[in-house]
């Protein structure tokens, strides 16, 4: 009999974001395990949630219903082949949160077309205000769809997607897309300075900056289009500011930023797809 518990294999900063999560939602960390090789991780993780550590990944997948990957792609491979005759055994829900590895590559290396769902979350979902994307196999239930919603839900928003492709799609998109936020903030920060505020005023103002925008668009039914209208009056200074980033083609940059990102999504998935023969 599968017990409705979760391994997560691997102890890793997502693997801790999403037990935390997970517990602040209410889920008892007696149905959570942990397999992870370094020591004093696994002693915070038990400290930290009052998890159960395995001795081993096969250990931790006993009888367990939800089996977690929190690796690095690298390391799937014999990892994959190490629980494959467990997750085969229990047919255990597989939830991925390895980039850029292909659902059929962590089958092939299980050894079975078990039911795998693929998630793609970001940096922000160890503070709970993620944004993921997920994709499931065709032997993926509704019951599983759900199983795995509520484990990336605890971390922030979920969004599903028809195609595994349009995974990386969401790699390039909200995967990588932390990163371009702090940019511009680091680029408004240092435009700051270079006008004579001083570092920290500087750092304060964008970063609060950033976050009133982000607030607003999340609460406004508007699109980020008209709330940028909203904030433009004719001749003023955001109408000159916006003008030189239109000047400058930065919707064209982005564009071409995240196509580039995107198509490095899809080398990694077919460099790793090739390590099975799946294609």
């Amino acid at each position: 009999m599968k017990k409705l518990g979760i391994a997560f294999i691997g102890g890793g900063n997502m693997a801790a974001s999403l037990i935390a999560g997970l517990i602040a939602d209410g889920y008892s960390p007696a149905s959570i395990r942990v397999s992870e090789p370094d020591a004093d991780r696994r002693s915070a993780l038990a400290e930290r949630f009052g998890v159960t550590l395995a001795a081993t990944n096969a250990d931790a997948l006993d009888d367990i219903a939800t089996c977690c990957l929190c690796i690095k792609p690298q390391v799937a491979p014999a990892v994959c082949r190490e629980i494959g005759p467990r997750i085969r055994e229990v047919q255990s829900l597989v939830v991925s949160v390895m980039a850029g590895v292909p659902e059929a590559a962590i089958q092939s290396w299980v050894g079975a077309e078990v039911p795998v769902v693929r998630a793609m979350p970001n940096t922000p979902a160890m503070v709970q205000t993620g944004a993921i994307g997920l994709h499931a196999s065709a032997q993926v239930t509704d019951e599983g769809r759900n199983r795995a919603e509520t484990i990336l839900r605890a971390v922030g928003l979920t969004r599903w997607v028809e195609e595994e492709s349009q995974i990386d799609a969401v790699t390039a998109l909200s995967g990588s897309g932390p990163a371009y936020f702090f940019l511009l903030m680091e680029a408004l920060e240092q435009a700051g300075i270079g006008m004579g505020m001083d570092d920290e005023t500087a750092r304060l103002l964008t970063i609060q900056t950033a976050l009133g925008a982000a607030r607003m668009a999340m609460e406004s039914q508007d699109p980020p289009a008209r709330l940028r209208e909203q904030v433009t009056s004719p001749g003023g200074t955001t109408e000159q500011a916006l003008r030189v980033f239109r000047d400058g083609d930065f919707t064209g940059l982005v564009e071409r930023a995240l196509r580039a990102a995107r198509h490095r999504a899809e080398e990694i998935s077919r460099d790793l797809s090739g390590q099975t023969g799946t294609r």
